[in-house]
């Protein structure tokens, strides 16, 4: 039996700390698919929902067993169309380990045959947020190793776009 797995977020953009994250989870899991969840609700976000896309799937291109996609449902809907037994989060500290356990008990309402896990961020990563990168690319500092190299250049030249 295939096991698979998701690993839901915004991505706006995607950090090392997300791409060291779903590496871990490849290790584990037959597929992961990492959902890139198009927030309805939000106005505005750094990148489109396709630039996030983009710049996954060129972050995550050396992990065979790595999909990524978009959806602006119901993540219980999502992990039934890929077939997903299990939801991959990562936790920087206490407080996101909290945000994220809430989460899994209101997913086990919505789907009782899912389960989460929640996987403590490696300590080199524990600084890096996508909110960290967002001020890092608004201000023009250098990114240094806070975005994985296979998305750097194309990450850098969506921000050149958006000046015009």
């Amino acid at each position: 039996m295939k096991r698979t797995a998701m690993i839901t977020g915004s991505f706006d953009p995607v950090t090392s700390g997300h791409l060291d994250l779903i590496a871990r989870s490849a290790k584990m899991f037959d597929e992961v698919w990492v959902v890139i969840v198009a927030n309805t609700e939000k106005k505005s976000g750094l990148f489109t929902p396709e630039e996030r896309l983009a710049l996954m799937e060129a972050a995550v291109s050396e992990i065979p067993n790595v999909r990524a996609m978009v959806y602006g449902g119901l993540t219980s809907d999502a992990a039934r169309q890929i077939g997903a037994s299990v939801i991959v989060r990562g936790a920087r500290n206490a407080t996101d380990y909290d945000y994220e356990y809430t989460l899994s008990l209101i997913m086990k309402r919505f789907a009782p045959h899912i389960e989460t896990i929640i996987l403590p961020t490696s300590p080199e990563y524990a600084a890096i947020s996508s909110t960290y990168v967002r001020d890092l690319l608004k201000y023009g500092c250098d990114l240094g190793d806070a975005v994985p190299d296979g998305c750097r250049e194309q990450m850098l030249a969506f921000m050149e776009q958006k000046k015009l």
